[in-house]
């Protein structure tokens, strides 16, 4: 296991977990009942996902199928396209409205502590937000305002946390939506040499320039989110294969920027300590110095003053 494993927000002995300070978790729903995080950006992202989706499915369809000149050109990438979107928006609606492993909240109580069987000297871990006992590699999210089990993020396009229950679904989400990206520009592409060797009033039942914006705004939301889709396609691959969420690495770089600015101000101050040993050493030599000087002074004084007293 690696030390970002071991990272927790917080660390108490089971004597100190103060029980009485959390009331009892609220009584469970139903198994029937759905998952949705209440955020007015998450909810306002997710819309504009399904919008972008449906816009990309119109152009597709009624701008660059439809007038095509081969009917199984036009059947062959229309029903792929359609099937990509619809196997994009259902994996967005499961990444959405299914649980990511939130912990229960409030279950730190007396009677939950006592059920653990805790060995004396066990360390358990509390969160002071939720009162939950949090299980290993569990973090909070200050949106869903719950913890959550193996939590690699919140995501705002999907208005949820990416978690241990619910991120094969977002993996999902943004292979499709990548895959339905790149799909979308080679017929962008291929349409554009298709008006160019024809009269674009005959390769589409729009206008030319009201083909062209919606061709170029099409052209630009895919490379957009096939860029952004693909990248958190790779990273999420690769902390499945590392098992390493992306809060565990970001907790780790913490802690060690703290450790090292720990041990910068460490080495500062010993610089400071020593100089000021140095400036005391310099001073009680110069003040040394100056004493044997004053004492030399006086003993030729004195000397100069029995000198004359005898003449």
């Amino acid at each position: 296991m690696s030390p970002a494993h071991r990272t927790r927000d917080i660390e108490r002995q089971a004597g100190y977990l103060k029980p009485e300070h959390c009331v009892p978790p609220p009584p469970r729903s139903g198994a029937g009942s759905m998952w949705f995080i209440r955020d007015g950006c998450g909810i306002t992202c997710a819309v504009i996902t399904w919008f972008l989706v449906f816009y990309a499915e119109f152009v597709v369809m009624f701008v660059m199928l439809l007038p095509a000149r081969s009917a199984a050109y036009s059947l062959f990438n229309g029903l792929l396209f359609s099937s990509l979107a619809f196997l994009a928006l259902a994996s967005h609606a499961k990444a959405m409205c299914t649980d990511p492993g939130a912990v229960p909240k409030g279950n730190a109580t007396k009677e939950f502590i006592e059920s653990l069987q805790l060995k004396p000297g066990q360390v358990v871990y509390k969160c002071p937000k939720c009162c939950s006992i949090k299980p290993d590699r569990a973090h909070h999210c200050s949106v869903c305002k719950r913890c959550i089990k193996k939590m690699d993020h919140h995501c705002p396009w999907v208005n949820n946390c990416v978690g241990e229950k619910n991120q094969k679904y977002f993996v999902l989400f943004t292979m499709y939506i990548a895959l339905i990206s790149f799909h979308a520009l080679l017929m962008v592409a291929f349409h554009f040499v298709f008006c160019f060797e024809e009269d674009w009033k005959k390769c589409g039942t729009f206008s030319p320039p009201a083909t062209v914006v919606l061709l170029i705004l099409l052209c630009f939301e895919g490379l957009l989110f096939l860029i952004f889709t693909a990248v958190m396609f790779g990273t999420q691959v690769h902390s499945i294969c590392s098992d390493e969420t992306v809060s565990d690495v970001t907790r780790e770089q913490r802690n060690k920027t703290q450790r090292l600015n720990f041990s910068h101000r460490s080495i500062i101050l010993a610089r400071a300590v020593w100089l000021i040993e140095l400036k005391n050493e310099m001073v009680m030599r110069f003040s040394q110095d100056c004493e044997k000087c004053f004492s030399q002074n006086e003993v030729e004084r004195m000397k100069d003053g029995s000198s004359e007293a005898l003449s």
